[in-house]
This record gives C-alpha cells, structure tokens and sequence, in this order.
C-alpha cells in the first residue's frame, strides 16, 4: 500500500523507472514519448549529462546555503545571465522554487513597490479569465481558471479579469484580427477606470497563455496597446513567463515576440528543465530603486530561494539554450511541428484550431466545426484523449474548460526542444491513434 497524497485518489499510475533523450520508462518496461515535457518543464529532454554534471559538482562544493547569511556563485551567474538576455530594463533577479512562488513574491514586490512610493491605497489587481498564475492563494486568485478557483474563493483576494485575447472565438467576422487585439486590449482600461486608476497596483497576463486555455497567442499589436495602458496609469505590467518562457514559444523570453517589456515577469519550469525545482521573479531596476532607497528589505522569503544546486542546474540550463542554440532549435522544430499537425489534423472534422508560437502549440476540438460548437462536458473528452494517448504511449497534455471554464477540450503540446523529425512523426500518429479511438 502507498503512503503517497496523490493527484487523484482514484488514480493508479505507473512507477517511472528512468528517462532517455524524449522517452519516459516505466517499471514494467513501457516506453512513452514526452509530448508536453511533464507540464511544460523537460525542454532538455531526459538524462542531460551536462546538467547533472553541473548538479554533481555543486552537491561536492555545497548543496545549499542560507540567503540570510551568503549569496552564491552559481546564483550570481545565473541570475548575470537571465539579466544579459532578459528584455530592456529588467535588472534584478529574485530566486524560488518553482511558478506559484514567483507569482506570490510578484504579487507582494507589487504591493511593496507602491508602498515605498506614497501609493498604499494601490491594492487592486486585474488579470484575465481563462488565464492560471499558479495554486497558491494570492497566484490562484489572480488567474482567472474557474475550475480551479471555485472551492478556495473565500479565502482569496480581491481581483477582477477581463477578456483573454482569444481571436478563434471571439473576434468579430468584420473585424481584423489587429482591431479585434484593440478592442479586448482597451477592456484594461475599461476595468482600471471602474474600480478606479487610483487603487490599481497590476496587471497580471501570460504572453501565450498555458494550460487553462491551450498554447493562446496574442494577436499582433495586443500587447503594446496593454503596455500603453499600463503606462499611462502607472500600473505595473506583470507577465507570467513561468509555462512559455525559457525558449519554448521559440524566444528565450516569450514577450519578446510582442516588442514589449514588462516591469515584472516570472518564470520557472524550462529554467531548471526538471533537473532542479526553481523558478524566478524578475524587475526593473526602478523597481528594485524603490526599495533600496526606501525600507531596504524586501518583506518576503522563503528557505530555499537562490538555493546554490538548484541555480548550478539552471545555469547548465540557460547555457544550453543561449549559447548552445537551443533555442533556436525550439523556434524551427516548432515549424516543423505545427506543420505536421496542420497536415495531419488542419481538416479533421473535429478539430477546430490549431495554434501556439514554437514548441508550445496547442490543439481545440469541437464537436462542429463550422459553428464552433464544443463537446458536451459530460463526455469528458479531454480526459479521455489523455487516457488514450498514453494507452498509445504518448504524454500530452489535455484539459477541459478551454473557453469558459466548464466548455470546450485542448490538447497542449510542448516536447523536448530536442526533438528530431522521426519524433514529430511519432507524436503525430500515437495522437492520432487516441483521437480515432476517442472521437465520435
């Protein structure tokens, strides 16, 4: 019998045994090709000698120290290198362990920021619906995933949302896809007008948006006129890189596709690649100003922030995506991927969209296609996509709720940017077994 908490209490999983390159093994000797790098997370791959090399020497020098009492040299690099690629005027890095965390120190750096500056009625925070920032409390009440925030609303902050940028349902037939980006963008200034420009710290957004809404990529456009906005009321801009940073939309940072800057952002996941749980909040030096010249201390902390392994493993990490061409490698075999999706499902009857930026694509299913319509939820498709692909060997990623938390089915892909062709050939046919077995 297993002690273990799982996910689900009714669910019995196989025991994985080792991985190899873009394969998962488990105990009885299965093998399964990673489709969706865990939850985003296995941009290298499995069993990357270099990382665990690094990890090892670390472990012999020391495995941790106190960020109360020493900084670290792997942290220092580390955090010199994401500095040295990160989008203007990012400055300083603050290291965690993992997404939700980065999200939690943004959402208090935010507060503390308005603080130190004469500002404390600033306490509000908007982000989107159909968005996920994390499971934590105050990361949970900023995204906007229905599922997932329902049994814990009382016990959450105050937030409101405002329309994703979801041009395959909502942009008008007469309208282009530039104008529809206007419009939903302007709902920002729409809500910062009503609960007031004065009481607003942030807002909160994922560039791509991750899993609760399936590989969603802003339209052209959309994020400068939010930048604009942002600026104009003197609201911190938050961008949630945690899930489609790290190269895997094909840029070291996803909002570099969007010509902006933001004056937070956090990421996690494709930073440490699985070798090591860490993750991290990154701000202006403006920012950063507000508090050295002011309190001086970050009112914030956890045990293992800018843990010295966890950093040495990372910095393995960003070395092979920058200066290894990793990547790059994400931004072409990303191409190849979503055109052999293309090909191979751009007309299946249902199969409404097929969209994403790199090696972060996502796939909608409709039970129509002309009119949009979704599968009924009590048919539970997603769910029973994931079953059958992994039946099939493959690891995707699916989920429920795509267009307003109850309606709607995606798959979510993001392999390994290791990826060679003969494994985009192999997702494609393990998926498409699961699709022939579960679709009417």
């Amino acid at each position: 019998m297993s002690h273990i908490f799982p996910r689900h209490t009714k669910s019995n999983l196989p025991t994985v045994d080792h991985g190899k390159g873009v394969y998962l093994f488990d105990t009885e000797g299965k093998c399964y090709l990673d489709g969706s790098g865990g939850a985003a997370v296995s941009c290298l791959g499995h069993g990357d000698q270099d990382v665990i090399e690094a990890i090892k020497q670390q472990l012999d020098a020391v495995p941790f120290a106190h960020t109360s009492f020493f900084t670290s040299k792997p942290a220092e690099a580390l955090a010199d290198k994401l500095i040295a690629h990160a989008p203007e005027g990012l400055d300083r890095v603050y290291f965690v362990s993992g997404g939700s965390e980065a999200v939690e120190s943004a959402i208090k750096l935010a507060r503390q920021y308005f603080l130190e500056i004469g500002q404390p009625q600033r306490r509000h925070i908007i982000a989107r619906r159909q968005s996920y920032h994390g499971n934590t409390l105050g990361a949970l009440a900023t995204g906007g995933n229905l599922w997932r925030r329902e049994p814990f609303a009382p016990l959450m902050i105050d937030t409101s949302h405002i329309s994703p940028c979801y041009e395959y349902r909502d942009r008008k037939e007469d309208e282009s896809a530039f104008d529809y980006g206007q419009r939903v963008a302007n709902e920002l200034e729409d809500e910062i007008l009503r609960v007031g420009a004065e009481n607003v710290m942030a807002f909160f957004a994922e560039p791509v948006v991750g899993a609760t809404a399936g590989a969603l990529p802003p339209v052209e456009g959309y994020f400068k006129r939010i930048r604009e906005i942002c600026d104009q009321y003197g609201i911190l801009l938050v961008l949630d890189e945690v899930m489609c940073g790290m190269g895997r939309t094909g840029t070291l940072f996803a909002c570099e596709q969007d010509g902006i800057a933001p004056d937070i952002l956090t990421t996690a996941k494709g930073l440490g690649a699985g070798y090591q749980p860490i993750g991290a909040m990154i701000c202006t030096d403006t920012i950063y100003k507000a508090i050295e010249d002011g309190t001086g201390f970050f009112q914030h902390g956890h045990t293992y922030i800018g843990h010295p392994t966890a950093a040495a493993g990372a910095l393995a990490v960003l070395t092979k995506l920058t200066d290894g061409g990793l990547v790059k490698r994400a931004a072409e075999t990303g191409t190849k991927l979503r055109a052999a999706l293309d090909d191979a499902f751009g007309t299946h009857p249902y199969v409404g969209d097929i969209r994403g930026r790199g090696m972060f694509l996502g796939i909608e299913f409709v039970e129509d296609k002309e009119s949009k319509k979704p599968f009924d939820p009590a048919l539970a498709t997603a769910k029973h996509l994931k079953k059958a692909a992994f039946e099939a060997g493959l690891i995707c990623y699916p989920m429920s709720g795509t267009i307003d938390g109850k309606f709607g089915d995606h798959i979510l892909l993001a392999p390994p940017f290791i990826y060679e062709d003969a494994h985009i050939e192999e997702l494609v046919g393990k998926l498409k077994i699961a699709m022939d077995k579960v679709l009417p």
